[in-house]
């Protein structure tokens, strides 16, 4: 069961979004010349590490979910 109402297919890619974002600002923070580097780096760390919390939260939930739903041996 889904928390919120968004598209299914949304849903799935929300953890590869905030990982592509994580990288994205990574890469902007070590190419520009004169900014807010640190901002960047913080940002994209949290990004990254927000997307691999997700993506992993819902990977054991989903293997938990299967060891019992399982119809029992009767």
């Amino acid at each position: 069961m889904r928390p919120m109402w968004i598209p299914n297919a949304l849903y799935e890619a929300l953890p590869m979004v905030y990982i592509a974002a994580g990288v994205f600002q990574l890469l902007c923070a070590f190419f520009i010349e004169a900014g807010p580097r640190a901002l960047l780096l913080v940002l994209g760390a949290l990004c990254m590490t927000a997307g691999l919390v997700v993506w992993m939260r819902r990977r054991d939930y989903r293997a938990t979910q299967e060891e019992y739903q399982r119809p029992p041996l009767d």
